[in-house]
């Protein structure tokens, strides 16, 4: 159901690997892997996942407002993290040269969809 959305994302973005909707629990409600991609999106999702938990719970206590998004850069893979709903998170894995600015885009503007399917 989520897939399609999903693809879009990842099709869209220069170096795009992967994405998944997940929730804030490590479980993954759907996901989209490119066949060469050598990363499971679901065991990123479900790392990052109690990792996101720790950040919202920084902010809410420095008093800074909701998470709405966060960006990882490692040596081998970008992430690019979109809050869809207090519950779940919409991921986008990107290899190393991954265009980390379109996924965040991406992310931000196919986030609402989601949101009206969950």
């Amino acid at each position: 159901m989520f897939r399609e959305t999903i693809q879009k994302v990842v099709d869209r973005v220069d170096g795009g690997l992967a994405g998944v909707l997940m929730g804030f629990d490590g479980i993954s409600v759907d996901a989209y892997t490119k066949p060469q991609a050598k990363t499971d999106v679901n065991t990123v999702g479900m790392e990052f996942a109690h990792v996101l938990g720790q950040i919202r719970k920084a902010a809410e206590l420095l008093e800074v407002g909701h998470l709405d998004e966060v960006s990882l850069s490692t040596q081998n893979l970008r992430v690019a993290i979109r809050v869809v709903s207090e519950d779940y998170f919409l991921a986008c894995v990107l290899g190393p040269a991954g265009n980390l600015a379109k996924a965040r885009y991406l992310l931000r503007v196919f986030s609402p969809a989601i949101k009206a399917e969950l």
